[in-house]
């Protein structure tokens, strides 16, 4: 080996040692593998194609100039999953802190521009201590070049942020804009203004994980959507998920074979959704009859309960799912529910992944907190989100649907491509207990008996206007099935639909109402 091959081996050997063997050893015992470790677990073995090894930065002053390392902090090339193309950077915090500055955010700006420009996914690994102070300025333009091609790729290339360490102040808007954030529970942070600075503020005292970890962010805040225990975990779910996307939005999704009949009949649905309509059951469990071998990725599973969206399969197509769950609120519709449903609808739209909508509701969720916190507003993003989708779009009423949210679930007013009930379904502006009171109020107090009255006229009142043959009548609905044709009802329509194309309106965007 000439002088040169080894001054070569020696700056490689130097880029994978990071900030040292010491700062190795403290990351992991915190429970966090270091940059290129996650890397190897995340990517098929030996794909892994490094960028910008050798990248330092050339700040000076504040002790800068003694404290240069190869690659600044941060780890970026292209790989493959599944044998598919993805780019990925992953930030070194045994590096300054994985702290962001001038040629670190430059690295994965560049990472992002080649992911863009090659129509492949890219997933950011985050692991830092934030901008970097002793930078200025400089940091911040590294932030800002990041941001600006998150959002020139949203809908062109799928974005995932994967949470495996602290991420704080501006850097949290870049995994805000991306499709879908992963966290590590333990570990994983997010927060635009930690502890420390919340103390000084406001007095108010109060550790990083109760402020943005894992578990706030998966449960009340709605920012993550996939958490897990540890870092493997969370790695393979970000390669479950990828199986289901295509790499752009000029891709159909994958199709796989599969090994589940498309003609399999469903007759336990029949006694998984009880005909009484005040009756819970998980939606989990309609889905998991209907989805090829069984198989869910459910997205923000512990984030507003009463909607269950996520991935599965039917016939090897990926399918979206949406759906009311009535074991959670009787799965109304409120804010939170309306805003998750609304984004994973686009998402699914960005990326031509066919839509399916199971639909079980009773409304929207009265209330003034509801009405004071914006639910017209923000309810609006999820019938927005639906008539706006050009994928195909196939509803299927299970049991009730009453009022706006009966128009809001896939309706075929929204463009709902087939419509679908079985026949115990219940249609109606609202339920029939409550239209009774209204409409026949006078009737019930002067009835000899007036609970009595009130129980025949519910009953007549349903049998007449709130049954699925009134609106298969008149057209809005395609046809009303038994419950065990539903897996190959659902199969038939995505094949049937499979090369939709739609005209849509020559505009720069719609105003969704934000």
């Amino acid at each position: 080996m000439n002088t040169t091959d080894k001054h070569l081996q020696k700056l490689r050997a130097e880029a994978h040692q990071g900030g040292g063997e010491a700062r190795i050893a403290k990351q992991h015992e915190k429970g966090k593998g270091t940059a290129r470790e996650r890397i190897a677990a995340l990517l098929d073995p030996g794909t892994f194609s490094e960028i910008g090894a050798f990248v330092q930065h050339r700040a000076v002053g504040l002790g800068m100039e003694g404290r240069r390392f190869l690659g600044d902090g941060v780890v970026t090339g292209a790989g493959k999953i599944e044998g598919r193309p993805v780019y990925v950077f992953a930030q070194d915090f045994t590096v300054l802190g994985g702290s962001v500055g001038e040629a670190h955010g430059r690295k994965i700006a560049h990472l992002l521009d080649l992911a863009y420009q090659n129509g492949a996914p890219v997933i950011g690994l985050n692991d830092s201590g934030g901008a970097r102070i002793q930078e200025g300025v400089d940091a911040l333009a590294g932030y800002g070049d990041i941001f600006y091609r998150n959002v020139r790729a949203s809908g062109v290339i799928p974005q995932l942020s994967v949470i495996l360490g602290p991420c704080a102040g501006g850097a949290v808007y870049s995994p805000a804009i991306t499709d879908f954030v992963f966290m590590a529970e333990g570990t994983g942070t997010m927060f635009i203004t930690g502890p420390e600075v919340i103390q000084a503020v406001t007095h108010e005292a109060i550790d990083a994980q109760a402020l943005g970890g894992a578990g706030v962010h998966a449960q009340r805040s709605g920012v993550a959507h996939f958490t897990a225990p540890d870092e493997d975990t969370v790695l393979a779910q970000v390669r479950w998920l990828l199986s289901f996307l295509p790499p752009n939005n000029l891709t159909p999704p994958p199709v796989v074979a599969s090994e589940d009949d498309p003609q399999r009949a469903t007759p336990e649905l029949a006694t998984l959704v009880p005909d009484d309509p005040q009756q819970p059951y998980d939606a989990r469990d309609v889905i998991a009859a209907l989805a090829d071998s069984g198989e869910f990725l459910e997205v923000q599973r512990a984030y507003a309960e009463n909607l269950v969206v996520g991935f599965a399969r039917l016939a090897g197509q990926p399918v979206g799912l949406v759906a009311n769950q009535p074991a959670h609120f009787a799965g109304v519709l409120d804010i939170a529910a309306s805003e998750k449903g609304a984004r994973f609808i686009r998402f699914c739209d960005a990326f031509h992944i066919p839509l399916v909508t199971l639909v079980d509701t009773p409304g929207f969720l009265p209330g003034a907190d509801q009405e004071h916190n914006g639910i017209i507003r923000r309810g609006a993003k999820l019938l927005y989100a639906y008539a706006e989708a050009t994928v195909p779009k196939i509803t299927l009423i299970l049991r009730k649907a009453y009022g706006g949210a009966y128009i809001v679930m896939g309706s075929k007013h929204l463009g709902g491509d087939v419509n679908l009930a079985w026949p115990g379904a219940e249609i109606a502006v609202m339920g029939p207990e409550g239209a009774v009171k209204i409409i026949f109020r006078r009737e019930i107090a002067a009835a000899a008996d007036p609970a009595v009255e009130r129980e025949t006229l519910t009953r007549e009142y349903r049998e007449t206007f709130a049954n699925p043959f009134v609106a298969a009548a008149r057209g809005y609905l395609d046809d009303v099935i038994a419950p065990e044709e539903s897996r190959a009802r659902l199969i038939a329509a995505l094949e049937m639909l499979r090369d939709k194309r739609v005209d849509t309106p020559k505009r720069k965007h719609g105003n969704i109402p934000l």
